[in-house]
């Protein structure tokens, strides 16, 4: 008895399943293609990254382990953390009063840039010709760090600007750049005026952002400008206050041109800092151990205070 109810012939199923195996190869060819040109247009990002910063950043990190007076590789002599032990021993100067001058530095240019730019986004918010005033607050930022500080140098200077506006209003001249306790709280000043442009643009980008609701339901509830500034604006520009700070932070903590063309890290040591200093040791005295080590503390501070800027900001957003 024939069974009617028994499987056709397998010759059909494996004819119509034969072009499967095909179909899957071709879309793995198609992929390896895909992933092939994808790499060949990273080729040229990953070889200027490999070039100008792994390849220095690897060996900044072999020289901040070894004794390296410069020019000929084969006088690297391998000394271990000596480099970065000498940095913070009894009697040496990075600590204090390098590092400490570098904090304050850059902390001072954050409050004064944070500060100055804040109030100025707010006003140019409120004004016409909107376009016309970032611009002029812009114009430093295009400016180089050598003219800005030869200019503000000659303002400083007891003949100068500054000091006749002080004599004008009955004051006597004060030694900005000559008396240690002034010279580095007169840089910051330089260093957050020059820098108020780019902090502006942010700000007033994001005051534009804020939707004009919040403050339509605030004038309904009869809130007042310090309350609406507080309650509102200010939370809601915690982005741009963030990116602010950080980058403001970042700039002080590395400056070294308005510095060397100001006060050159006098009088004293009143104004040297990480980067002046690392220069120094380097170019100065042949030391280029010693100023990778310094390079890498300077990077771990930078991470550090970025970090804590990150959390600070993070943890008011979730506590908002």
């Amino acid at each position: 008895m024939v069974n009617t109810l028994a499987p056709e012939p397998t010759g059909r199923a494996e004819h119509g399943a034969r072009p499967v195996a095909p179909a899957v190869a071709v879309r793995d060819r198609r992929g390896r293609r895909q992933t092939v040109v994808a790499y060949l247009f990273l080729a040229p990002v990953l070889l200027f990254f490999t070039v100008f910063l792994a390849l220095p950043l690897g060996f900044a990190l072999l020289l901040s382990m070894s004794r390296w007076t410069g020019f000929d590789l084969g006088g690297i002599e391998p000394v271990g953390p000596r480099n970065f032990t000498a940095l913070f021993a009894a009697g040496s100067t990075f600590l204090a009063p390098v590092l400490t001058n570098t904090l304050l530095f850059a902390l001072g240019t954050v409050v004064l840039a944070l500060a100055g730019s804040l109030l100025v986004a707010t006003c140019i918010d409120r004004l016409r010709f909107q376009g016309v005033w970032r611009t002029l607050y812009f114009l430093p930022m295009v400016t180089t760090v050598v003219a800005v500080g030869n200019v503000w140098k000659y303002m400083y200077e007891p003949g100068g600007l500054v000091n006749g506006v002080l004599n004008a209003l009955g004051a006597g001249s004060v030694a900005f750049l000559a008396d240690p306790a002034t010279a580095l709280p007169s840089v910051v000043v330089v260093q957050a005026w020059a820098s108020l442009g780019s902090a502006i643009l942010v700000l007033t980008a994001g005051l534009k952002a804020v939707p004009g609701t919040y403050y339509e339901a605030a004038a309904l509830d009869g809130a007042g400008p310090v309350t609406v500034f507080l309650k509102i604006t200010l939370p809601l520009l915690r982005p741009s206050l963030l990116f602010v700070c950080v980058t403001q932070f970042l700039t002080g903590l590395q400056s070294f041109a308005l510095i060397i063309v100001m006060t050159r890290g006098g009088p004293g040591d009143a104004t040297d800092v990480a980067a002046l200093e690392m220069y120094r040791q380097a170019f100065s005295y042949g030391d280029w151990g010693t100023a990778s080590a310094a390079a890498f503390v300077l990077f771990l501070v930078v991470l550090a205070v970025t970090l804590a800027q990150l959390w600070f900001f993070g943890r008011k957003g979730e506590d908002a």
